[in-house]
């Protein structure tokens, strides 16, 4: 009898191991193009078309969108991975009725695993997710501490939810885009600020300017005086007193006309 050789069986390629992988993997990848908005061509509309596509395809539902709140505190679409979605949360805001209007006033995750039986809480909402053909909704808050920006809401087209391990992913990319919507708006504050008190200095080294143009021209006035007729002046004209400060420095308004206006006082001493 011949003696066959034992060889050990090759190890079996672990499938859902790989899977999970690449899904973390491109996790990872999601949340890093998500903090990234310190680039000078950053554009919110891509950024949120990213955050709605990433949820797509990391968190295993049929769409997603975003809704923000704007300067004015009302609630705006911002972006939805499809025609559908985007139908359902421009519904969704002019009703003011489900599950992401819930969510961006409550700051609270707000869930539905079957819409249909959710008809009496939303009845506007849940009528038009059947039309679009959605059966289940998960709304995210979109929010740092107790500021609230928006809402992130998952869609599906069955009716079974989301599940946790998707929810709470979906959560952690919501809020990662938070973090980068808030730096993006502190950066453009503070640019504005720093535009601000630019501009605020600039006019206030012209200002000292056109007081000295005054004061030479009228031996008698001080600077103070000088300001008070400048001030004086821009108001009778209904003009901005740097504008005025720019015309004095470059003699591009007639100087006596603004020391004149002491003249009546003077002749009443």
């Amino acid at each position: 009898m011949t003696d066959m050789a034992q060889t050990s069986p090759e190890p079996a390629t672990d499938v859902r191991t790989t899977t999970v992988d690449k899904r973390e993997e491109r996790l990872a990848q999601a949340f890093v193009a998500l903090a990234d908005t310190l680039v000078d061509d950053f554009d919110l509309l891509d950024f949120l078309r990213m955050l709605t596509e990433q949820s797509v395809e990391l968190l295993g539902v049929a769409a997603a969108g975003v809704i923000l709140i704007d300067e004015r505190g009302g609630l705006r679409v911002a972006s939805a991975s499809s025609e559908r979605a985007e139908l359902l949360e421009v519904f969704a805001v002019q009703a003011e009725d489900g599950p992401c209007i819930e969510c961006v006033q409550s700051g609270q995750p707000v869930a539905s695993t079957d819409l249909a039986a959710a008809a009496e809480r939303w009845p506007r909402f849940t009528a038009a997710a059947h039309e679009c053909g959605f059966r289940a909704a998960q709304s995210l808050p979109m929010r740092l501490r107790k500021q609230v920006v928006g809402v992130l809401t998952l869609l599906n087209t069955e009716a079974n939810g989301v599940e946790m391990h998707s929810a709470k992913l979906g959560q952690a990319l919501a809020d990662i885009a938070t973090i980068g919507i808030l730096q993006q708006r502190a950066i453009d504050h503070g640019e504005l600020l720093s535009e601000q008190l630019q501009t605020a200095l600039n006019s206030r080294v012209v200002i000292e300017q056109a007081k000295g143009v005054l004061t030479a021209h009228h031996e008698g006035l001080d600077m103070e005086q000088s300001f008070n007729l400048l001030r004086r002046y821009a108001r009778s004209q209904n003009l901005r007193l740097s504008d005025l400060a720019h015309a004095v420095a470059e003699r591009t308004v007639d100087v006596d006309l603004i020391v004149g206006q002491e003249a009546p006082a003077q002749a009443g001493r």
